[in-house]
């Protein structure tokens, strides 16, 4: 959104964590060999390591991350 490609969003108590999404963009792409064009989004998670450890937010993400390369196995 306005140009933003990428931030990291700051916690505030009592808030343990916060997820920051930056635009989409247009880049080259490898897909099987072939140069091809490709959405990018870059997605971070601030958390409070005193409430959410981090692999657990890693985790988090990476659910984030499939659900929004397969949108359809939200509705499964």
């Amino acid at each position: 959104m306005c140009g933003i490609e990428e931030f990291t969003a700051i916690i505030n108590p009592p808030i343990a964590a916060i997820l920051a999404i930056g635009g989409i963009r247009d880049v080259p792409v490898d897909q099987d060999g072939e140069l091809a064009a490709g959405k990018r989004m870059k997605v971070t998670l601030s958390c409070d390591h005193r409430a959410i450890d981090g692999a657990t937010g890693a985790q988090f993400l990476n659910t984030v991350k499939g659900y929004l390369e397969q949108p359809m196995t939200m509705l499964l």
